[in-house]
């Protein structure tokens, strides 16, 4: 079992591990932006905005597009839910996940986060034949700093896939925390 480690990085982005966190993040495939892509976004001011902009344009291979894809990386985020973490929102996008966790004691955001990629890196690529990196080494978090932040994250979430023009409702995209809350859902 991994001890939480406070503030780290792995040379990427500074990462915040801490049992009972609640924390926002954001994880890709590994092809989902392109290199020109990312150094476009170097002289931004608000690198996270236009980051999220760019993810849900689509770019790279979209494999969670595919029902069979998302289907095992949902399954996957929400095997260990309640024994490991409390997953309070998810949304699978094209090439990206959102989800919202509050981790458990004795636990870390980086052992889990780590256990979700391993496992559906290996599985995805198995069951799409093919090789190399699945997923983007890094992932981007954000703590919860109240229960407005909490609130309109979660938000933010669940609306993806509509901000994104995939559906016209939060409650029909079946890869999300919304289909779940709405009972319109499919």
């Amino acid at each position: 079992m991994n001890e939480p480690k406070g503030w780290h990085s792995r040379g990427y982005l500074p990462h915040f591990d801490s049992p009972e966190t609640v924390q926002f993040v954001t994880f890709r495939l590994a092809d989902s932006l392109p290199r020109s892509v990312l150094e476009g976004l170097k002289p931004q001011q608000d690198k996270t905005l236009r980051f999220d902009t760019e993810l849900d344009h689509g770019l790279g291979a979209c494999w969670l597009r595919r029902p069979e894809i998302a289907s095992l990386v949902q399954d996957a985020l929400l095997h260990f839910d309640g024994e490991r973490y409390h997953l309070l929102a998810w949304c699978l996008m094209p090439n990206h996940v959102h989800v919202v966790v509050e981790m458990l004691p004795d636990h870390s955001l980086s052992e889990v986060l780590r256990s979700w990629k391993s496992f559906t890196d290996r599985r995805a690529n198995e069951r799409l034949r093919r090789t190399g990196p699945f997923w983007h080494a890094d992932y981007f978090d954000r703590f919860m700093r109240n229960e407005d932040h909490l609130s309109r994250t979660i938000g933010y979430v669940e609306d993806n896939p509509v901000k994104a023009g995939l559906v016209d409702s939060a409650g029909k995209w079946p890869w999300s925390s919304a289909s779940r809350r709405d009972p319109q859902s499919p």
